[in-house]
């Protein structure tokens, strides 16, 4: 799932001093690309060098690029743009299929339909119980925190992905609360009013976890993607909305009875958008956007769901036709 061509020059700057720091670092702690990034990132955020034992002329190579460095000149976005290319260096060739990033225009879309159905806040709290590498979150906030006060929290198992989420956070000035465990073990977070997530697809391999949860498996392991789904609208507030990536496949597998049982208790279905498949390596990752509401005596349920397959961003006309029908399905259901 690519990225994106560079197009802005202090984008291209600062990535440019993302990488030759971490490749400086890279060589002189004999780590990966990946955790020489984590390492330059709190450099440029604790404005100083924290590694002992560099050598004089990796001292004096780092010194100087970071003097180049105004932080505070670039805006979050620009940030969050370089750092997810310098991610996006770092997975190239060895990423596994859980360390994907989200594209950038995926999360683009899903901070449009956010203000679409919630509109403008004053106060605003939000959860990613599977943020990875923090960009799809940092989207949503960046959109966001111009006029809201954000209360953020992450969740992420792996450690250099939520290593990479944390600096990424800090960098762009973001308040948002890490915690390192599994998202499917019990959570002490309160109940957001939004949930984002890029779904982990796939089985979950602790039964006994799975077994404290209404969609574990009738035989064999619970699918992870359906669990989250599950643990998502528990940390929901009711009324609240989440914004899921799903396979397109969700309501195709064994246990997809068991899941449509468990929406149509606990929420309703506001939204189905199926994804450019030209987005996606194959049409197998191919996904779609899901949005649910967490049912609440306030709530009903929109007169239809909005279907829709979306076409490529770049053919403007179908884009714009498609825009026009969303629009007139929030005119009538919102």
């Amino acid at each position: 799932m690519g990225g994106f061509i560079l197009s802005n020059s202090s984008i291209e700057r600062l990535f440019t001093i993302f990488d030759q720091s971490s490749t400086t670092l890279q060589d002189e702690l004999a780590c990966t690309y990946l955790e020489a990034l984590v390492e330059t990132g709190d450099n440029i955020f604790q404005d100083k060098i924290l590694q002992e034992g560099l050598s004089e002329i990796s001292i004096k190579r780092l010194q100087k690029e970071y003097a180049e460095l105004n932080l505070v000149s670039y805006t979050a976005e620009e940030i969050r743009r370089a750092y997810q290319l310098a991610i996006l260096k770092g997975m190239k060739g060895t990423t596994q299929s859980n360390h994907q990033m989200t594209p950038d225009s995926i999360g683009l879309l899903i901070s449009y339909l956010i203000q679409k159905f919630i509109g403008d806040r004053e106060q605003l709290s939000i959860l990613d119980p599977a943020v990875g590498t923090g960009n799809l979150l940092s989207t949503v906030l960046n959109t966001y925190e111009q006029n809201s006060t954000i209360d953020s929290f992450a969740v992420e198992v792996d450690e250099v992905l939520v290593r990479l989420a944390y600096i990424g956070a800090n960098l762009q000035r973001q308040q948002t609360e890490f915690f390192h465990q599994d998202a499917l073990a019990p959570l002490f977070i309160d109940p957001v009013d939004l949930v984002v997530c890029d779904l982990p697809v796939g089985y979950y391999p602790n039964d006994m976890q799975a077994s404290e949860y209404e969609l574990k498996s009738t035989k064999g392991h619970a699918y992870a993607h359906h669990l989250f789904i599950e643990q998502g609208l528990k940390h929901t507030k009711p009324g609240g909305y989440l914004f899921l990536l799903i396979p397109n496949g969700l309501f195709e597998s064994e246990e997809a009875e068991n899941l449509q049982r468990y929406l149509k208790d606990t929420a309703y279905i506001q939204a189905v958008l199926q994804l450019p498949f030209s987005i996606f390596k194959n049409d197998q990752a191919a996904k779609s956007i899901f949005i649910l509401q967490k049912k609440s005596p306030e709530t009903k349920a929109p007169k239809e769901v909005l279907l829709a397959s979306l076409p490529s961003l770049t053919k403007k006309e179908a884009v714009d036709k498609m825009l026009w029908k969303m629009e007139k399905w929030f005119k009538d259901n919102k």
